[in-house]
């Protein structure tokens, strides 16, 4: 007996770790961390100037706090009700 598949059923939700911003922007802060620390070390030792690459790890790092804050004042608009808080 053959299977009938229907065809405009919805398809299983993702898991909640595939579909939560919150590691991939941890893990892009760590990333320009390290950089900002290797390129800090490179600086100090004298090997290469404070540049660009730093300026832009440095960035990277605030901007990765600025995703945070914006998830938790999201977060925290809908727990509280707000109609136009965007569903996380």
């Amino acid at each position: 007996m053959a299977r009938r598949f229907d065809l405009h059923a919805e398809p299983p939700p993702l898991p909640s770790r595939l579909t939560d911003p919150v590691l991939a922007i941890l893990v892009g802060s760590a990333v320009w961390v390290a950089v900002a620390v290797v390129l800090g070390v490179l600086a100090a030792t004298g090997v290469r100037p404070l540049d660009a690459w730093f300026v832009a790890a440095l960035i990277g790092v605030g901007l990765g706090g600025v995703g945070l804050v914006v998830l938790a004042l999201q977060r925290r608009a809908i727990r509280r009700g707000v109609k136009g808080a965007q569903k996380v």
